[in-house]
């Protein structure tokens, strides 16, 4: 029997958390029943080498911005020449290429939807839901992370329970654990955790992200409360865009030195291991690759309360909830942090067993290896209970997308 064929489509091949997605499904799925091919409308980074198969073809367009729409004949071109059994586009970047895949002759095209676009932090853009709603009847079925997006496709777009499925990402528990005893410095970092209270975050550094407005709440928090400079730093990972901006933040406050901004790591674990507390400042998310690492590394959290963060932290329980943009709130969220070790010290270890209990990759993984072999979404339950089971299988939904229903 020979491999079912899927080519994943994104925006750019780069650390993020739905291309983390796209690294786990194929270093996970059997290598005898499935092959790979990963497809970027722009570029391919270096990303690309932490996926462990050799066999995974690269390709990428170098599309400029805008839509595609000069592309669409080579896409198309490449589709019939690839013959994939599954096209996997990623959020609304690559929706445009479904019907591309559709004329192509692909018989099942399934898209994830992985969070809010910077330009549509909530998803109430009327353009995109147009949008939207245009590329439905070409997608076989629907994928989403988050209750919230989830429910935005049957409300918004109108996509029917049956033609949607939720799968919410999971996490290596064995590679993102606790560090046993104090974890040693990773290099390159100035701070050190036997000497320094290490609070931190990781992910681009782009809008969306809002790293900003942590550097903001860090400043006011070290002017109310000048002692916590003693231990407190600040570690933010990732590269992009803002990190200028973080960068003058801190530099008008005098505390450069207080804080290490050492651009994309491939070490990330071990990062996580050093830090007392994550933060997540984000204006949108689906649900957060990187705040499901914190979570099995045994991390409290601080989240603002966007997509699915208040599913993953559940206020005094295992970490803090602010609004999205609220500097004084998330700066006493800080503090409380701070000031509190005892409970932080039992938010981290609650954090890690909700870890375990809800979204080891394992249920991941069952769950899209259901969908790409069978071309029907999974109807049981998990005991990792990543799935809201569908009602009908994708081939009837092909059926009906290709009549235009």
């Amino acid at each position: 029997m020979s491999r079912r064929r899927i080519v994943h489509v994104v925006y750019r091949f780069a650390i993020g958390g739905l291309e983390n997605v796209i690294v786990q499904l194929i270093n996970r799925l059997p290598a005898d029943d499935y092959e790979h091919i990963v497809l970027s409308l722009t570029s391919i980074s270096d990303f690309k080498n932490r996926i462990e198969r050799p066999d995974v073809q690269f390709i990428e367009l170098n599309k400029p911005p805008g839509h595609a729409i000069p592309l669409y004949p080579k896409i198309f071109r490449l589709l019939r020449q690839l013959k994939p059994d599954v096209l996997h586009t990623c959020n609304l970047a690559a929706l445009e290429i479904v019907p591309i895949g559709w004329l192509a002759g692909v018989p099942c095209r399934i898209h994830a939807e992985h969070g809010w676009d910077a330009h549509d932090p909530d998803g109430t853009n009327p353009r995109y839901q147009r949008l939207r709603k245009l590329y439905k009847p070409f997608v076989s079925h629907y994928v989403t992370v988050s209750q919230e997006l989830h429910d935005y496709l049957g409300k918004a777009v109108h996509v029917p329970p049956e033609r949607r499925s939720l799968i919410a990402n999971g996490v290596d528990t064995e590679r993102f654990s606790p560090a046993i005893g104090i974890s040693p410095t990773v290099p390159g970092c100035p701070f050190s955790p036997r000497q320094h209270w290490l609070l931190g975050t990781v992910g681009r550094l782009e809008t969306v992200k809002n790293q900003p407005y942590l550097a903001r709440a860090f400043v006011r928090l070290a002017k109310q409360h000048p002692e916590v400079l003693e231990r407190m730093r600040l570690i933010i990972v990732g590269d992009g865009p803002l990190r200028g901006q973080v960068e003058a933040i801190l530099a008008e406050a005098n505390l450069q030195a207080y804080a290490w901004l050492p651009g994309a790591r491939d070490d990330i674990p071990e990062i996580l291991r050093m830090l007392d507390c994550f933060t997540l400042p984000s204006l949108a998310e689906g649900t957060s690759c990187t705040l499901q690492e914190a979570m099995a590394t045994g991390l409290p959290a601080i989240v603002t309360t966007v997509g699915g963060n208040t599913k993953l932290v559940e206020q005094t329980r295992n970490g803090w909830w602010t609004p999205a943009n609220d500097e004084s709130e998330f700066s006493q969220a800080l503090w409380a942090a701070w000031s509190n070790p005892e409970a932080l010290q039992a938010y981290g270890s609650e954090a890690r067993r909700l870890a375990l209990e809800t979204f080891a990759l394992d249920g991941m993984i069952s769950a899209y290896a259901t969908l790409f072999a069978d071309g029907k979404p999974h109807r049981g339950n998990t005991t990792q209970s990543t799935v809201i089971p569908a009602k009908a299988g994708i081939q009837e939904d092909v059926t009906r997308s290709n009549n235009f229903d």
